[in-house]
């Protein structure tokens, strides 16, 4: 047998009732402002991270330039350091830097590339090397797992937090049902003689 519980009441929590403690109202504020801080907390920071992933992102595509270099040295067959299947193998190169000064560095070439080879390697605006900058799409993707990430985190916070507080508020609700209980009990016992 189902016990009936009536119909679905909405916001039950700040509806009036004789029975309702003061435990109980500072509870329901605290599932609102946890839900709310939640929800609201984990959209707005996890937009606000996407959107300067990806502005970043764009600054990279607008800042680094692919430049010239050329191989310093040859470059090892792909099995001697390159990993096996490697499509591509780290080599000595050096290129000319926005100041005109030369630079040398690491880049990944073609394997058993022979010195002087040309290769194509990308440099910030000081002349240092980095990668490739992502693609307009890579770049969506990457600022979207990263917001959604930051959201996920920044919002585990208040929920965390709610569900510490309404555990202490659950405690301290049982503690006072034992204090009320140990004094009606006794005017409900019986004695047999």
């Amino acid at each position: 047998m189902v016990a009936f519980r009536g119909p679905k009441v909405w916001l039950w929590r700040w509806r009036r009732n004789p029975l309702k403690r003061r435990v109980d109202r500072l509870e329901s504020w605290v599932v609102l402002v946890a839900w709310l801080l939640t929800v609201g907390g984990g959209l707005v920071a996890g937009v606000l991270c996407a959107d300067s992933v990806e502005s970043g992102l764009a600054r990279q595509r607008e800042e680094w330039r692919p430049v010239q270099a050329r191989l310093v040295e040859d470059a090892p067959e792909p099995g001697a350091g390159g990993g096996a299947g490697a499509d591509k193998v780290w080599a000595k190169v050096r290129w000319a830097a926005p100041d005109g000064s030369a630079r040398e560095g690491q880049a990944r070439v073609d394997p058993a590339a022979v010195m002087g080879t040309a290769v194509t390697v990308w440099t910030d605006t000081r002349g240092r090397l980095v990668t490739e900058p992502a693609g307009e799409a890579q770049a969506r993707l990457r600022a979207g797992l990263v917001g959604g990430l930051a959201g996920i985190f920044v919002a585990a916070v208040p929920f965390a937090g709610g569900r510490l507080v309404r555990g202490r508020l659950e405690r301290r609700r049982m503690d006072q049902w034992d204090e009320a209980w140990e004094r009606t009990a006794p005017l409900w016992e019986r004695k047999i003689w």
